[in-house]
């Protein structure tokens, strides 16, 4: 037996590395897979040589890969598709079958073998699932037809990607060429996809009811039965002849909720995010830095420009071209080409995968990172520009799937705020007070009593469909709390907390930006209003704004004020309103709706 020694120290290295290149990445907007792969290059053998790639390290990536694609698998909701499955489709054929072609021809054109040509090929055609991400919150693009497209087309793409992958993989360890073969093959393939699917569809559910019925509380218990149910499905992809990651890829898209308790799929989601993303993932991408060769900017500069601008033209311009026949337009077709633009942990696994092969060599391995990391960088710049352009010309839909007002918190405030939105769009309260939760259904207004921190709420107030959240109770923990579960679990576009403290930091968990969604645009002391209003000594007024600013920029300009007054709402110059914010702009027309005192 090969006997393995665990350089704890390189590991804990490592995974400093990573989560201090992740963090650092964020902070400007990129997913950390970006920052993971830099500090692996940086740190390891292509520059600095700091970190070594060991045994250890080895195993845990592998482990990384597979438990990663699982979780790959478990974040994709088949509903993405019915939303957009026509359009998505044709994003998704046009985004990966064109910058496929030109890829394997830019490879066999300079002197690679058709297998490498191949292998590049699929690394430039898949799409980075992260489009269902902090990007598309920050542009506030979640409730547009171009969000749906983007997240179907993103999951058709790697789907595709990965079956052909396996496909090719299986061909060059057999370097068949025989029909008999060839059919023995794709026969294996199909019992494949058969048996898994058969589990997936019949099996699991039907396990997860039984587990139900048992009285099982044990969340390790369940732990322990997602990766079961992920090695089993990775070993009948590796008996099929495929690679591991196609059966861990298929185990996650039939591992979900209703294989476990409601009461612990929460927790267990969080554990497994854990171990897959917070750990054994950032290994993976670290270590894969250590591949990389950074004199290809010297030796095959040429080569490296032209895969990542093949893979940038060919990824904009072929989901473009593809999409004309769902009559959308060619500029949102242009639009989500960008936002398919960015490649990320599969193109990185395939790659790797194919270099561990041999099928590509370190110098291929090197442009394929970079372009990687390249081609995601430009996703927030040209979605921006192009979003920008489609909303000047009014040509962005909205998918009207998301509306209404969800508050957390029944008090005098929260009633003034819904009072004036009602009329607009459906407005929900929610309260953990038995007795504030009736008053408020006495009011007029829907109301539910419970826990908004507990899973239950919030599949009963159906928050996949909700457009705002708004945490407006005086614990300014359960606000915060709730509201990260708003947009990181229900990704609720826009989110609102109130703060009863001057301690804005605690905001920052949030990982929004310093302030940007704080509602009235300041922390206040809402004892102190809800009291005022109670005891009837506040009135309602309209102060009017004579150009055009932010919500934050006002605050400045009636500093004098703000410790009588207090900013509600505004209203446009058709009459309709919206919450006052730090992150809202004012036009000069409209008015600002406050309360002051009498």
């Amino acid at each position: 037996m090969e006997e393995i020694h665990i350089n704890i120290l390189n590991i804990s290295a490592v995974l400093l590395a990573a989560y201090l290149g992740g963090v650092a990445i964020r902070k400007i907007g990129y997913p950390a897979i970006l920052g993971e792969l830099l500090i692996g290059i940086i740190l390891g053998p292509a520059v600095l040589g700091w970190l070594d790639y060991t045994a250890s390290i080895k195993i845990l990536a592998e482990i990384g890969i597979v438990l990663l694609m699982v979780y790959i698998g478990m974040e994709i909701d088949f509903r993405d598709l019915k939303k957009a499955s026509w359009p998505g489709l044709l994003a998704a054929f046009g985004g990966f079958f064109v910058p496929f072609f030109l890829g394997y021809y830019a490879i066999v054109w300079s002197g690679g073998t058709p297998i490498s040509g191949l292998f590049v090929a699929i690394a430039i055609g898949v799409t980075s699932l992260a489009t269902k991400s902090r990007i598309l919150i920050d542009l506030k693009l979640l409730n547009t037809r171009i969000a749906y497209v983007l997240m179907a087309g993103a999951l058709i793409s790697d789907t595709l990607a990965l079956v052909i992958f396996s496909g090719i993989t299986n061909f060059a360890e057999t370097s068949v060429v025989n029909v008999r073969e060839l059919l023995i093959i794709g026969s294996k393939i199909l019992v494949f996809f058969g048996l898994t699917i058969s589990i997936g569809v019949f099996v699991l559910p039907r396990l997860g009811k039984y587990i139900s019925r048992s009285g099982l509380k044990n969340s390790t218990a369940y732990f322990t039965l997602i990766l079961i149910v992920a090695f089993g499905y990775s070993e009948l992809a590796e008996l099929a002849g495929m690679h591991s990651i196609l059966g861990a890829f298929m185990a996650g898209l039939f591992i979900k909720d209703n294989l476990f308790p409601k009461n612990i799929s929460k927790e267990l989601n969080k554990a497994f995010y854990d171990v897959s993303i917070g750990f054994m993932a950032p290994i993976f991408f670290v270590s894969a830095g250590f591949f990389v060769d950074v004199t290809v900017f010297q030796t095959d500069l040429g080569l490296l420009i032209l895969i990542t601008a093949l893979a940038i033209v060919g990824k904009i311009v072929g989901t473009a071209l593809f999409y004309l026949p769902s009559k959308n337009g060619w500029r949102e077709g242009i639009t989500i080409g960008t936002g398919m633009n960015g490649r990320g942990a599969v193109e990185i696994i395939i790659a790797e995968i194919g270099l561990e092969m041999g099928i590509i060599d370190k110098t291929i391995f090197s442009i394929l990172v970079f372009m990687a990391i390249f081609t995601t960088l430009t996703v927030p710049v040209l979605l921006s520009w192009t979003t920008k352009w489609l909303r000047k010309r009014g040509e962005l839909v909205y998918i009207e799937e998301r509306k209404g007002f969800v508050f957390l918190g029944v008090n005098p405030l929260s009633l003034i705020l819904a009072r004036y939105l009602k009329d607009q769009e459906p407005v929900l309260l929610i309260d953990n007070n038995k007795e504030l939760a009736e008053m408020a259904e006495k009011a007029g207004f829907k109301s539910i009593y419970g826990n908004a921190l507990t899973e239950e709420i919030w599949d009963e107030i159906h928050a996949d469909n909700q457009a705002a959240f708004v945490g407006i109770t005086t614990n300014n923990e359960v606000n915060i709390s709730a509201a990260k579960m708003a947009k990181e679990s229900f990704l609720i576009p826009e989110v609102l907390v109130a703060l009863s403290s001057a301690n804005t930091k605690e905001y920052d968990a949030l990982e929004t930006g310093e302030n940007r969604n704080v509602l009235f645009s300041k922390s206040i002391s809402l004892d102190s209003w809800f009291q005022q209003i109670q005891q009837e000594n506040v009135e309602e007024a309209s102060s009017p704004v004579s150009s055009d600013m932010t919500c934050l920029q006002w605050m400045n300009e009636n500093e004098h004020q703000t410790n009588t007054m207090l900013p509600l709402l505004i209203q446009n110059t058709e009459g309709n309103f919206r919450l006052f914010h730090s992150g809202e702009q004012l036009t000069a027309g409209e008015s600002v709706i406050v309360l002051t005192e009498k």
